[in-house]
C-alpha cells in the first residue's frame, strides 16, 4: 500500500494531461524552471552577500574602547 509503481505514475500523468492539456503542460513546465533558475540566482547572491558582510566584519576593527 505505501509503494507507487509505474501504474501509479502513469494514472497521475494521464490525469494532469487531461487536467491541463498537452499544449499548456510545456509552457507550465518552462515558468517552472525559469522560477527554479531565478531563486537559485537569488539564494547565491544572498549567500554571497552574506559572506562579504562576515568578511567586513572580521576585517574591521572593534569599535570598543580599549581598557
Amino acid at each position: 500500500m505505501g509503494t507507487f509503481s509505474a501504474w501509479h505514475l502513469a494514472i497521475v500523468l494521464g490525469v494532469v494531461v487531461l487536467l491541463f492539456g498537452s499544449k499548456k503542460l510545456p509552457e507550465m513546465a518552462r515558468s517552472l524552471g525559469k522560477s527554479a533558475r531565478i531563486l537559485k540566482s537569488e539564494a547565491a547572491a544572498m549567500k554571497a552577500e552574506n559572506g562579504e558582510k562576515k568578511a567586513d566584519e572580521t576585517t574591521l576593527p572593534s569599535s570598543r574602547p580599549a581598557s
